[in-house]
């Protein structure tokens, strides 16, 4: 069956942004609302290869400001609380009572967000490159974790920030997208994706990341990313963990690169250790979901856990 999308449209929050969603699949089939990553990077194409189109029913969205969704000012009303809340919104729009949610990478923290305050809604979750927005994943990427394995990369985007910053990068570069010159923001901006984009695979590809790097995209990527990391996503660093208890009842599928160098391995591990009705798969594979053997995990286990 050819990848097909049944139903697309904007869904309006009523504070200046309008989400665009699609659902993809059969409408009959097994709800799923996808995360997408980021903050900011949007849904892809790509993301239908995750999921059969005869057995899943599966809601798309673009977070706010985020792919093709629209808005006034993309930074207003725009944190964490917001986007839990939208992801409620838009499954009684779609007519979800309950369905397994899945997301990578930040989509990750957001749907175990997104569980913690609406248990009741979630069947179950499925998991890829855990961000638990805490002080291990900031000191990895940020204050310089991973120079051990990318040191010409990680010293890039570092020298852009004077010694006197170097505690607080994220704060830094976002003061120089929002209150730099062109050239300024131009040069933060795109130095804040390269970096991310250039540790993102197993196999990173430099021509690949050439194209990556072109129009506006992974600009608009980067302001949204660098407004929800800047704050540490508006969430206290303990907050994920506190609040693990309250997932003690579901089952939860973690997939992990064991080459990850976003999202530390160790995240997942301590994830795994505290949910009794996890499984955790470690593959060889880097951070990114399309990376094969995440994409093929995650195929395994969305349909291990459909059934």
């Amino acid at each position: 069956m050819k990848p097909r999308v049944y139903k697309k449209g904007f869904f309006d929050t009523g504070q200046g942004h309008s989400l665009y969603y699609e659902l993809y699949g059969n409408a009959r089939g097994t709800p799923v609302v996808f995360l997408h990553g980021g903050p900011g990077a949007g849904f892809s194409k790509k993301d239908y290869s995750f999921f059969d189109p005869a057995k899943f029913n599966v809601l798309f969205f673009d977070q706010r400001g985020a792919g093709k969704s629209k808005a006034t000012n993309p930074l207003a009303a725009n944190t964490t609380k917001h986007l839990v809340e939208d992801t409620k919104k838009l499954m009684q729009h779609v007519g979800f009572e309950k369905a397994i949610v899945f997301g990578g990478s930040w989509g990750s923290c957001l749907s175990m967000l997104f569980a913690i305050r609406h248990t009741n809604m979630v069947s179950g979750l499925v998991l890829r490159g855990i961000y638990l927005a805490d002080r291990t994943a900031r000191e990895h990427f940020y204050l310089g974790g991973i120079k051990n394995f990318y040191p010409a990369e990680f010293e890039q985007f570092i020298s852009l920030v004077p010694k006197k910053h170097r505690n607080n990068p994220e704060k830094y570069y976002y003061q120089k997208i929002l209150h730099g010159n062109k050239r300024e923001r131009k040069k933060y901006l795109d130095e804040w994706v390269r970096i991310e984009l250039s540790i993102l695979h197993l196999a990173p590809d430099q021509k690949e990341l050439g194209k990556e790097m072109t129009g506006e995209w992974h600009r608009r990527f980067a302001l949204i990313e660098c407004h929800f990391l800047s704050k540490n996503c508006f969430i206290s660093y303990n907050y994920v963990k506190k609040n693990l208890h309250k997932l003690r009842h579901l089952p939860v599928s973690i997939v992990h690169g064991r080459y990850d160098m976003v999202c530390p391995p160790v995240s997942a591990y301590e994830l795994h250790q505290k949910l009794p009705k996890s499984r955790l798969s470690f593959t060889t594979a880097g951070h990114a979901g399309h990376d094969e053997e995440n994409e093929k995990k995650l195929v395994e286990e969305v349909n291990r856990m459909r059934k």
